[in-house]
């Protein structure tokens, strides 16, 4: 049960066809022909193009280089002494 039969299928067949109409059915279905076409098509011109590898990072030179922490044992006291 629940599932639809043959002569519900033929009635919902026909509201549908009385609803839109002959004509506005195939319009519909040439347009739904048409973008699978297009999709289609854009596809394989995806594939077509070659591979070309992403640009290398380009490091930026108005930074400098980060400068070395110096530990507490490499600092010299105002003394002289270590």
């Amino acid at each position: 049960m629940g599932g639809l039969s043959l002569p519900h299928l033929i009635i919902l067949a026909l509201v549908v066809l009385i609803l839109f109409g002959r004509g506005r059915i195939s319009e519909m279905m040439g347009d739904f022909g048409k973008g699978i076409k297009s999709f289609k098509s854009g596809m394989s011109e995806e594939t077509d193009r070659p591979v070309t590898p992403p640009p290398a990072q380009i490091q930026q030179a108005a930074t400098p280089p980060a400068q070395p922490v110096a530990t507490p044992t490499e600092h010299q006291n105002p003394n002289g002494n270590v």
